[in-house]
């Protein structure tokens, strides 16, 4: 979800923790491949500061799994995909977003995509409390 990969890196960028991060966004569906967010979404998170209008969509491959320490799924039925899709040695990588599912607001109203900012916003600061200790053994 572009909303989430532009948030975990604002969020990273305001705890000084950037550099210790390298944050990417693909999706478990490749139909809108090379496509630019949905316009509802960049509205919303423009509104919250947050330029996601450069995005491009991409689907997420087993050498994404390689290449990450930390794969995380928006939600369940996202994780099955990334488990079917992931390398054996790497499954280990995949983990949950958030405690709750994260809804896809596409397609949605302009409330759907709040709810979906308020729930990338909590998830983000709570992902960079769980890995402030890893980020700063990197950067420090």
């Amino acid at each position: 979800m572009p909303l989430a990969a532009c948030i975990r890196s604002s969020t990273a960028r305001r705890a000084g923790l950037d550099s210790a991060f390298i944050i990417d966004s693909a999706g478990t569906y490749g139909g809108h491949a090379g496509e630019p967010p949905s316009l509802p979404a960049i509205k919303a998170a423009a509104r919250r500061g947050y330029d996601i209008s450069g995005l491009r969509a991409r689907p997420v491959v087993a050498a994404d799994i390689a290449r990450f320490d930390h794969v995380l799924a928006m939600d369940r039925g996202h994780m099955a995909v990334l488990r079917r899709l992931a390398p054996r040695a790497h499954v280990g990588r995949l983990q949950m977003f958030a405690a709750a599912d994260v809804a896809d607001p596409y397609g949605g109203s302009e409330r759907d995509y709040e709810r979906a900012l308020d729930a990338i916003e909590a998830g983000c600061r709570d992902l960079l409390a769980r890995l402030t200790p890893e980020a700063k053994a990197k950067v420090g």
